[in-house]
């Protein structure tokens, strides 16, 4: 008879483990279901914008969408669109550009450092990434201090990005830059208002060009951190890098 008593409580263990796995695939079901069809409404209201990905916000009922490294908010409806930054008041913290900042640093993690014309000490504690143009005046003066920056520990990865366009002049500059035999030595004759000697090749200026559009990036030269983060400007090489410091992960 015990045997028949713990049978009988087995089956009901087994019942509520079972129900509880069964309510648990429901509501990850009805999830992925909101989120689809989230992605499907905005596919077609909004056709040009390729969403990546739909997830639920801290926010109860609203969803984040993220496209390129831009991120919005929307309703289960996509009837209801916002469109700004979400603000963590606790933390002090803008959950939105925390956010695209990872989306950031995703991209940069996936760049190919033989396409960059890079720069670098011997004791190099930092990395950070310049979308330049040869014809930018602050993006000279960033480059004539190269050195400065080497002390400081920084090392430095070259992006193109001719502001007025990849046919431009600077943009063709450019491209004899990257398609140069010493690549270093064509970037710093440039930067100097020397002239380059005009080259063509399988190059990655356009690449980088998109790429800094899709960043949002409007005026160079254009910083960005390890982390993702995206300093506008010129940055004298003592300040930058003590902003690196500070901005060191913990650990």
């Amino acid at each position: 008879m015990p045997m028949l008593r713990n049978s009988g409580a087995l089956k009901q263990v087994l019942c509520a483990l079972l129900c509880g796995l069964w309510t648990v695939s429901a509501l990850a079901a009805a999830a992925d279901s909101v989120e689809q069809k989230i992605q499907a409404a905005l596919q077609d209201k909004l056709p040009k914008l390729s969403v990546e990905s739909v997830r639920p916000s801290v926010l109860p009922g609203i969803y984040e969408v993220v496209f390129g490294t831009s991120v919005i908010y929307v309703d289960e409806t996509a009837q209801y669109v916002l469109s700004g930054d979400l603000y963590d008041l606790e933390q002090r913290q803008s959950l939105t550009e925390a956010r695209a900042t990872d989306l950031r640093a995703d991209l940069l993690a996936q760049l190919d450092e033989q396409d960059m014309v890079i720069f670098a000490g011997k004791d190099a504690k930092h990395t950070v990434t310049v979308f330049t143009d040869i014809s930018c005046g602050y993006c000279r003066k960033l480059h004539n201090e190269i050195q400065d920056y080497l002390d400081a520990g920084i090392r430095i990865r070259y992006l193109a990005f001719p502001r007025a366009g990849v046919t431009s002049q600077a943009g063709e500059t450019a491209q004899s830059v990257w398609c140069a035999a010493d690549r270093n030595q064509a970037m710093t004759a440039a930067k100097s208002g020397e002239k380059v000697e005009p080259k063509s090749c399988d190059n990655p200026v356009a690449a980088h060009f998109a790429l800094g559009q899709q960043l949002g990036i409007k005026g160079t030269p254009a910083l960005m951190l390890e982390n993702g983060r995206i300093l506008p400007g010129y940055i004298p090489a003592a300040r930058l890098q003590q902003m690196l410091e500070q901005n060191k992960p913990a650990g």
